[in-house]
């Protein structure tokens, strides 16, 4: 064994859906949706001592199973794609812990159970997914609220978690129901932050609730956007991804993707991201900078999401 952690049997765990997963948890999670119906977890998180000496920040292995080591935050072993053990520092707040919890440990796991968990927020266009990516600060969330204002319910929030159905299908499943947005952007789309709470300790990102998918089950993913800034006095245009620079760019905007490596995942992986990029079309979308334009680029990219035709 390579923690003392058990499972508390004095605590009622909650019970949450996301991702496809059932998920029952010792912390409370108040960002995800309740349900995940009866019969045992998929997932089981547990907050409890990590006996294991202590390791630099990140990922590491250890006797096959992962450890997340965050300063000042705390450590989360990752076993198996089944649990997690938090053990949280002294002094972290919930908030904190939160956050790597639902972000990076659980990145770990998504790759363990051999999903692919894509750098980027996903909508629904009329029972199909559209997932738009690129890095931060690349207007993912913006592009998000836009689509949620405008009655397009929000299927993930910068981790879009893909799958394969029976019938071979790319599906997205649905995520975290919350968008989350800097001042700046948060007032743009005629919110206040101060109705909001703020997403991570000091600092100036808030989250926004969003709608729930009409279900909980997964949509086909119908097109992804690598959202860019255009260069100055470049036109704003959509340009074709194919071969191996759709596969790169999969590979490229991976959520926690140096982790594969770790856990010998890499060649799964790739072979995910070309099956993906061979059935689904890739697109660069450069877009001109500024909120002023903002409405007229996005709803060029809504009108080019429902044309397009899935590749298989």
């Amino acid at each position: 064994m390579t923690s003392r952690a058990t499972d508390p049997q004095s605590h009622e765990a909650s019970r949450h859906s996301v991702f496809g997963l059932t998920v029952e948890s010792d912390l409370p999670l108040p960002e995800l949706p309740r349900g995940g119906g009866e019969g045992a977890a998929d997932v089981r998180i547990i907050v409890d001592t990590i006996d294991l000496p202590e390791r630099e920040p990140g990922y590491s292995q250890v006797e096959g199973e992962t450890l997340l080591t965050i300063p000042k935050v705390g450590r989360f072993l990752v076993q198996a794609g089944r649990r997690v053990i938090v053990h949280p520092a002294a002094g972290a707040t919930e908030r904190k812990v939160r956050l790597f919890l639902l972000g990076s440990a659980l990145g770990a796991l998504l790759h363990q159970r051999g999903l692919l968990p894509l750098h980027a927020n996903a909508v629904d266009l009329g029972g199909r997914a559209v997932a738009f990516s690129g890095h931060s600060g690349a207007g993912k969330s913006t592009m998000a609220v836009w689509f949620h204002d405008r009655g397009h319910s929000i299927l993930a929030d910068d981790v879009c978690v893909i799958g394969f159905d029976e019938a071979g299908r790319a599906v997205v499943f649905p995520g975290i129901p919350r968008l989350r947005l800097w001042r700046e952007a948060l007032e743009a789309s005629g919110r206040e932050a101060d109705a909001y709470d703020r997403s991570f300790d000091a600092r100036d990102k808030y989250d926004v609730p969003t709608r729930s998918a009409a279900s909980l089950e997964p949509l086909p993913l119908h097109a992804v956007y690598l959202l860019r800034k255009a260069d100055p006095g470049e036109a704003a245009e959509l340009e074709r991804l194919r071969g191996v620079d759709a596969v790169e760019m999969l590979v490229a905007n991976t959520y926690r993707g140096a982790y594969l490596e770790t856990i010998g995942r890499t060649g799964d992986h790739l072979a995910a991201c070309v099956r993906i990029a061979r059935a689904v079309p890739v697109f660069r979308a450069s877009r001109h900078w500024g909120f002023d334009r903002f409405d007229e680029e996005a709803s060029r990219l809504r009108e080019h999401a429902s044309e397009q035709v899935p590749l298989a």
